[in-house]
Order: structure tokens, then C-alpha cells, then sequence
């Protein structure tokens, strides 16, 4: 006989999730560009970037699709509309995935939600927003989850660091806002050793400078999620969006995509490195057996060309290395004994380059 409090609760669990508020859910299948509008935003500068309906280079299902960008130094911009909302007394969940395929120096991978009224083709960076979320990078100094809220149109940053994943696959980031102004962030389901879910209630209250606002977690308008970026080095992959009232639905749709394709991807990701690395060892084989043949054809010259040795009247010697060229010298140098590791370096490198210039002298004695 089953445990009949084991059944009360997958009823109950079932019952909340079928009664989720889904305000906006996105898995980027087919007609998703008819759901999404690409913004003229820096079109006129020929900076705007293009985005690419793609699983990426290495996934756990290629039919699973994301918007990646595509070119580097570009900016981005894109956004949906949904059915107006407000979050007052409910809960507001804010979701999507993210991979780095690029390996991402320096950038952002968030994600905005936005309200009232937008004029989705002239959406930029001078677009105001009710919340931007998600993982910044930059450098070694900064490796962290942004949640920025605007508050009295001035944006706050919840001071509460927690650190990014920074690897190139993909992860699931989730923004939680309560009715009593406490909020959330997890990472990957909260399925990692960063403690994600902010233990003291008091650490984790929105703007606590702000606290006697009943309503400081209130967004009365919500009505568009939309993705701006500027990036060096093009590669970032978003899936799976989501807006909705409900953690766990939350939690069920990261289960449903990105938990049942993560073991898949880091297996296709490090099989797609071991071919990379494999074919990086091939080329610098090929390269130095192009560099063995070359050395041997310079080093074949006759008469005035090969390397000799000549005494001046003090009695010094003088040895002569000969290079493949007999114009005006670009690197006039005389170092006295036997040539250093890095001259022999040059030398070697300006042959590989067919840099002309003549004979360098070097006195030993």
C-alpha cells in the first residue's frame, strides 16, 4: 500500500504546478521569431549583431535550440511582448539558460524584464527596465550574478554577491521575488556547492533602505523580457525563458531541458575539445616539419653564402652567419662570442618570413 503521505504530497505538488501561472515561457522552437522582435538598435553604426537559431557547437539534443550571437564587437538587442502583468501578492520567478560557448573574458549573459509601454525596434541600452538578472563576467575580478532592480526609477544593485559559472556550458539561472520582499538566486536548480538560496531573511530583504515600502517588490506593469549585450567575443547561447509565479514549475522546466541534457553536452563538449587539441598537435607537427625542410634548403648555400670564419689583424675571429638576403639590413646588431638562444631564434624566424637582410658578424676572441 503506498505511503499515503508520500501520495498527499505528489498530489499537492502536482496541483501546484497545474495551477503555475506561466506569464511567458520560451524553448525557441519552431515560429519563435514570430514571438520575438530583433531591434534596430545600432543598426545606423553597422555595430548590430545577428543572431543564430542553434543548439551550438557541442549540446545534449541537437533539435534543442537557443538564439546565440554570432559576431564579435557587436551589440544586441532583441525582446517579446506577453500579456501585461502585475506581481503584487504572488510570487514572480525569472528564468533562462545560458552557455558561453566562446569562453566569455569579459561580458554579460543576463536577461531584462521590462514594463509598460516599449517601442520594441528602437529597444537599447538606454531602454529603461524593471529588472536585469543574470551572470556578468569580466576578467578574474568579476565572476558574479547581477540582480538589478529599479526602484522610484533609479536602478538598484542587490549588493549580495554570488558567484557565476564560468565554464562553456550551459546553466540555469533563477530569479525568486516574494511578497515580503525576500528574493532568491539559484544556479543550475541550486544542484552545486554555492550556497545559492540566501539563509538569513533579514540578508536577503530587496533594498533594505526601503524596507517600510509595503509594496517594494511590486511591479504593477510587466509586459516584456528582452536580451541587450555588447560583446567581444560572440558565442552566448540563451534557451529555455521563463516568467512565472511558481518555483517549482520553475524547477520542473530546468529538470525537463537542461537536467536531462547536461551530462549529454559535457560529454559532446570535451570529446569537441580532444578533437580541438588534437588537431592543434597535428598543425604544430606539420609546421615543424615545414621548419625542419626550410632550415635545411638556407643552410645549403654556396661560396659567400655559407657561414665562415675570418681573423682580423688583432687576431680575432670573426664568424659570419649568413641569412637569405643581401638588402639594406633591417636588424644591424654585433654581439661579441658565439650567437645567444634568441638571436639564433631570429635569424631562424626571419628565414621562415623570407626577411631580406644581409650577413650578421659576430667577434669571438
Amino acid at each position: 500500500m503506498a505511503n499515503p503521505k508520500l501520495l498527499s504530497l505528489i498530489l499537492f505538488s502536482l496541483f501546484a504546478i497545474t495551477s503555475a501561472k506561466v506569464f511567458f515561457e520560451e524553448r525557441f522552437e519552431d515560429g519563435w521569431e514570430n514571438r520575438w522582435v530583433v531591434s534596430d538598435w545600432k543598426k545606423d553604426e553597422n555595430t548590430a549583431g545577428v543572431w543564430n537559431h542553434t543548439s551550438g557547437k557541442w549540446n545534449g539534443d541537437p533539435n534543442d535550440k537557443g538564439i546565440q550571437t554570432s559576431e564579435d564587437y557587436r551589440f544586441y538587442a532583441i525582446s517579446a511582448e506577453f500579456p501585461e502583468f502585475s506581481n503584487k501578492d504572488q510570487t514572480l520567478v525569472f528564468q533562462f539558460s545560458v552557455k558561453h560557448e566562446q569562453k566569455l573574458d569579459c561580458g554579460g549573459g543576463y536577461m531584462k524584464l521590462l514594463s509598460g509601454e516599449v517601442d520594441q525596434k528602437k529597444f537599447g541600452g538606454d531602454t529603461s527596465y524593471s529588472i536585469m538578472f543574470g551572470p556578468d563576467i569580466c576578467g578574474y575580478s568579476t565572476k558574479k550574478v547581477h540582480a538589478i532592480l529599479n526602484y522610484n526609477e533609479t536602478n538598484h544593485l542587490i549588493k549580495k554577491e554570488v558567484p557565476c559559472e564560468t565554464d562553456q556550458l550551459s546553466h540555469v539561472y533563477t530569479f525568486i521575488i516574494r511578497p515580503d520582499a525576500t528574493y532568491s538566486i539559484l544556479i543550475d536548480n541550486g544542484y552545486d556547492d554555492i550556497p545559492k538560496e540566501l539563509p538569513d531573511p533579514d540578508a536577503k530583504k530587496c533594498f533594505t533602505d526601503y524596507k517600510d515600502d509595503p509594496e517594494l517588490y511590486v511591479y504593477p506593469s510587466l509586459r516584456y523580457v528582452g536580451i541587450e549585450l555588447w560583446q567581444v567575443k560572440s558565442g552566448t547561447l540563451f534557451d529555455n525563458v521563463l516568467v512565472s509565479d511558481d518555483p517549482e514549475y520553475a524547477k520542473q522546466l530546468a529538470e525537463e531541458t537542461w537536467g536531462k541534457q547536461k551530462d549529454a553536452e559535457k560529454a559532446a563538449f570535451e570529446e569537441a575539445e580532444k578533437k580541438k587539441v588534437e588537431e592543434e598537435a597535428g598543425e604544430d607537427a606539420a609546421g615543424s616539419d615545414a621548419e625542419d625542410e626550410d632550415e635545411g634548403e638556407t643552410s645549403d648555400v654556396e661560396g659567400e653564402d655559407s657561414d665562415a670564419e675570418t681573423k682580423d689583424k688583432d687576431g680575432a675571429t670573426t664568424k659570419n652567419y649568413m641569412m637569405s638576403c643581401d638588402e639594406e639590413a633591417l636588424l644591424p646588431a654585433t654581439r661579441h662570442g658565439d650567437p645567444s638562444w634568441l638571436q639564433v631564434q631570429v635569424i631562424f624566424f626571419l628565414r621562415i618570413l623570407s626577411c631580406r637582410i644581409p650577413s650578421r658578424k659576430a667577434k669571438t676572441g
